[in-house]
């Protein structure tokens, strides 16, 4: 997290929030708009642009998280293959998407951004589909919001989540081909 400061902070909450992917839940009406097929998902086509929509300020928003340092450390992190972007398109426009690191079977989301309703939505659920696909076991999302708990983000703690960090990081899985 960026500081007043210019430096970087570690947060490690406990309890943690994840996603299960076993049990994640896509909402019916989010479902009937997907397979209207409006969004086009692609990977890693926009990672900056999607860190920068993410750090744009929100209605009455205090600020962001996302520094220029953290621009600049995710950016390197995207060019080494450890940080990707989920991007969802509407008319060739980006209209939302995520972005986190990917370290063995598991995902770091980071942040979230949408300019479409549901286009953050359509980019976590291509994100669940492709990291189940891949063998991914885990899912951290740090703090569970009401906008993630309806797909089913639940706490744990510090123990249970460092128990399957650990199994997870022992999966030899990949993010992209």
């Amino acid at each position: 997290m960026g500081m007043e400061d210019g430096e970087i902070g570690w947060f490690s909450p406990d309890p943690r929030g994840i996603l299960p992917l076993e049990s994640f839940h896509v909402p019916a009406r989010l479902a009937r708009a997907m397979r209207r097929g409006v969004f086009d998902v692609r990977v890693d086509t926009a990672f900056e642009a999607v860190m920068r929509a993410c750090a744009e300020r929100r209605g009455d928003d205090d600020g962001t998280w996302i520094s220029a340092e953290i621009l600049e450390s995710y950016v390197a992190l995207h060019r080494l293959g450890i940080a990707h972007s989920v991007e969802v398109w509407k008319d060739e426009v980006l209209a939302g998407g995520l972005y986190g690191v990917h370290l063995g079977g598991a995902f770091f989301g980071e942040s979230m951004f949408h300019r479409v309703t549901d286009a953050s939505k359509v980019a976590l659920v291509s994100l669940v589909d492709r990291m189940t696909r891949r063998g991914f076991t885990l899912l951290d999302v740090q703090w569970v919001t009401p906008h993630l708990q309806q797909f089913g983000a639940v706490e744990v703690p510090r123990r249970q989540y460092l128990n399957r960090l650990a199994q997870a990081l022992t999966r030899p899985c990949h993010f992209v081909d």
